[in-house]
């Protein structure tokens, strides 16, 4: 006990860009922090790290940001020994001033005098009709299985939705050697142009964008801007077959495709900042509710801070920079001396790289107005099979308006991603069918356990 009085206890969730930064910063100041990660290796979703059997090359798989990738991981392994690194391991809740843990071998509690979450960011969902068939990936599992099981999820494969992710991963399947059929974006070429002026703060990431639509372009693969999603066609028994979408000019156009990789852009990881009561605000430039927290990551519970795309999608170098900035905040709290300088060089970082995200939000709209156009029959929640027809008859006959009233008459979200992928969507569908702005839908509450616990492991303590 007395070591807790003398050393503060200082908890990060999260192993990615954000945490690993954390963790150095921490170290770098003399305290040794638990670092929990819910992955084998750390790196996050963005720098995942292959299997330790595989052999590619940091450039096959991270391409133009390779640097940076090996940055982290190297600087991870050369701290890794002196925290207490726990992978393997999720935090399924937050309470009492303790995190939740659950791994292979146990579960546990973990008391802490500050929190930092670096929870990172899951694929940002829109429903289509026949999007619940095999073959219909997320554009993050679609690059999972490229990086962490060399392989593709089909062998003719259409990628569809909008935002920079849509474009990295096709241009990572077609540098593998898989064939892509088309990439098919919602978002009009014009947006982009518009966005120009905040896109120009990291002239260097918008090089690399242009990139790899130039190498989409050179391989042969046909990429359409403006279109809209009508269907993935396929059956239950043999899974995906095509995609149909309107065009720009509005003609129908079908393409063949044994596997559909769906993304628009990101959303934040929040579950966990809500089960510690963190309050949230509508932001509306995105559509979505998210953690407030000041410049440094501080969030409006003491003790608890937030770093990287858990808390607002600005992309993995911002990432990095917003967790020393949070182990910074934490350290100042906890009576150590800040330089003043080093903070505010760490701001501006910040800053550039939020006007750039304001960029891509304009460029890369959350297309909310296909939630609206949704038939009946089309499926929004996967885990639960709830289709749109079901919300807006809750919402008909029920006068069910509010995200978790109409979850407990229809069960969206409630299955085992807890609207992670349905939530948003479902959302759009309830405020458009209700005729009322998507903010007074509100948004799904949190609910402990975060993601399915396995029951045969034994309490801490206990063999």
């Amino acid at each position: 006990m007395a070591d807790r009085e003398v050393t503060p206890r200082v908890v990060v969730v999260g192993a990615g860009p954000a945490g690993v930064r954390a963790a150095q910063t921490l170290l770098e100041a003399g305290i040794r922090p638990v670092v929990i990660d819910e992955a084998a290796r750390a790196g996050g979703q963005i720098y995942r790290r292959q299997p330790a059997n595989f052999r590619r090359t940091h450039q096959d798989l991270y391409g133009t940001e390779a640097a940076r990738a090996q940055a982290v991981h190297d600087g991870f392994d050369a701290i890794a020994a002196a925290v207490d690194y726990r992978p393997d391991t999720l935090v399924w809740n937050i309470a009492d001033g303790q995190v939740w843990t659950a791994s292979e071998q146990e579960y546990a509690t973990l008391p802490y005098d500050a929190l930092i979450l670096c929870t990172g960011a899951t694929d940002r969902l829109m429903p289509v009709k026949g999007w619940h068939y095999a073959g219909a990936y997320s554009l993050g599992a679609a690059q999972v299985a490229l990086k962490a099981q060399a392989c593709a999820i089909g062998a003719n494969v259409v990628f569809m939705g909008s935002g920079p992710l849509l474009y990295l991963v096709a241009s990572q399947y077609v540098k593998a050697g898989a064939k892509v059929a088309a990439v098919l974006d919602t978002s009009p070429f014009s947006n982009r142009l518009r966005a120009a002026v905040d896109l120009i703060a990291q002239p260097g990431i918008l090089a690399d964008g242009v990139a790899l639509t130039r190498a989409l372009a050179k391989a042969g693969v046909p990429v359409l801007t403006g279109v809209t999603p009508l269907e993935i066609t396929g059956d239950a028994e043999n899974g995906v077959n095509g995609v149909r979408v309107r065009l720009a000019n509005g003609m129908e156009r079908e393409f063949a495709a044994d596997a559909v990789a769906l993304g628009y852009h990101l959303r934040p990881e929040t579950q966990l900042a809500d089960l510690a009561r963190c309050d949230f605000a509508f932001d509306a430039k995105t559509r979505q509710w998210l953690p407030k927290r000041d410049p440094d990551g501080r969030t409006s519970v003491a003790g608890i801070y937030l770093a990287g795309d858990g808390a607002r999608i600005l992309g993995a170098r911002s990432a990095e920079v917003s967790g020393r900035l949070a182990a910074l905040a934490a350290l100042a709290d906890l009576g150590h001396t800040i330089d003043p300088l080093t903070l505010a060089h760490l701001r501006r970082q910040v800053a550039s790289y939020a006007r750039f995200a304001r960029g891509l939000a304009t460029a890369f709209p959350w297309p909310h107005e296909q939630a609206a156009n949704l038939p009946d029959e089309a499926i929004v929640c996967r885990c639960e099979a709830v289709t749109a027809g079901d919300l807006r008859r809750v919402v008909n006959e029920t006068g069910a308006k509010e995200a978790n009233r109409a979850k407990a008459f229809s069960r969206v979200g409630m299955g085992r991603c807890q609207g992670r992928y349905c939530g948003h969507a479902g959302a759009e569908v309830i405020a458009a069918c209700a005729n009322i702005p998507v903010e007074q839908v509100g948004r799904l509450r949190g609910q402990a356990p975060v993601k399915p616990l396995p029951v045969a492991i034994a309490p801490e303590g206990e063999e």
